[in-house]
């Protein structure tokens, strides 16, 4: 729960003091990713797929970047209270491709991937700050720049929940992303029995993300801290 919405809220009652800035930076921060990225998300998986030889992603309406064609209200909510959710699916055909299961794990792989290079231009402009900007980075991250601290709380809070989102979709869960590119490495029988049970997979994923029995806040971390580490070597900045 912690560095999400609901986190600082909790922790801010808890010690008898809201930050209402930041609280406001984390909803325009969730509302970015609700508008822009997650339909970026869908429309990744959409484009693979047309270009793959399904061409009914487009008439479907998918193959846009239209926030309407892609929000599901109640995944739109989880993002901004817990910082992970999702968006409708694209549905695919994958009797469109010609070799289904490769088709259709190359088509999940481009909705983290399109996550992933999110967080990493979020990165960019964080140390593009810091580089051609240090005078304001410094004083913004010791809080001497209202603004620029804020700037920088938002672009932190993008960064993570991109990753979160792409981490999450990486499990290898039914009907997450994981679990098509999973299934390009089994045996047809074993992937249509899974398919058959699909629906039941999603209320084990509801259970374990309501209990926190998965590893999603850990490797988001570890891959957060990397991406930072990273950009910030290519821009010589620690």
């Amino acid at each position: 729960m912690q560095g999400t919405l609901l986190g600082t809220l909790f922790y801010g009652f808890r010690g008898g003091h809201v930050d209402f800035l930041a609280v406001l930076t984390q909803i325009i921060a969730s509302l970015v990713i609700i508008l822009l990225i997650m339909p970026f998300h869908e429309w990744a998986h959409a484009f693979v797929a047309y270009h793959l030889g399904d061409r009914d992603v487009k008439k479907r309406g998918r193959l846009s970047l239209n926030p309407l064609s892609h929000v599901d209200p109640i995944g739109a909510l989880l993002i901004i209270f817990i910082g992970f959710g999702w968006a409708k699916p694209v549905p695919i055909n994958d009797r469109n491709f010609k070799n289904p299961k490769v088709g259709m794990g190359i088509s999940a792989l481009a909705g983290p991937v399109a996550n992933l290079l999110a967080a990493f231009v979020g990165c960019v402009v964080f140390f593009s700050i810091a580089k051609f900007a240090p005078e304001f980075y410094f004083k913004s991250l010791y809080g001497f720049n209202t603004f620029g601290k804020y700037l920088l709380q938002f672009l932190v809070y993008y960064v993570m929940v991109n990753v979160a989102l792409a981490v999450f979709n990486l499990l290898p869960i039914p009907p997450l992303d994981g679990s098509k590119i999973l299934f390009m490495f089994l045996p047809d029988k074993i992937v249509y029995t899974i398919y058959k049970y699909e629906q039941y997979f999603f209320l084990i994923i509801i259970m374990l993300v309501w209990f926190d029995l998965l590893p999603i806040g850990q490797i988001s971390s570890a891959v957060c801290n990397g991406l930072f580490d990273f950009t910030g070597m290519l821009f010589g900045v620690k």
